[in-house]
């Protein structure tokens, strides 16, 4: 059985995603000023390396893990409501890139997945 990085598309397909998807973060009111000082060329690299591994692709993230990569945005009041707008933007931009529900369902289910450790809890 192939792997959900497999079934997206692969490599290109992940970037294509994180691109779409930043855009629509960086116009979002909700979760926008999170990522106000924020590299995002290095955000987004981490970001590609972290869903190419969680999708079962190419291990290549070095990043933090889930914790304490997200504790400085817990003291700017990340909760809930902005994992949840993470979440549906990462939906949209997957929807717009022509991937089908039921793999967009398995990709909201892994991003949901990491909500505690996102949020600390």
């Amino acid at each position: 059985m192939s792997t959900l990085y497999e079934q997206l598309g692969g490599q290109a397909a992940v970037e294509a995603a994180v691109e779409v998807f930043y855009r629509k973060v960086l116009s979002d009111d909700r979760i926008s000023h999170f990522f106000d000082d924020v590299d995002m060329d290095r955000q987004m690299a981490k970001q590609k390396a972290f869903l190419t591994m969680v999708f079962g692709g190419p291990n290549n993230y070095s990043g933090l893990d889930m914790r304490k990569g997200h504790a400085h945005l817990l003291e700017k009041g990340l909760n809930d409501s902005h994992v949840d707008a993470v979440i549906e933007l990462l939906g949209q931009s997957l929807k717009e890139l022509g991937v089908s529900d039921d793999l967009i369902a398995q990709v909201a289910a892994l991003a949901n997945s990491t909500r505690n450790d996102v949020l600390s809890r």
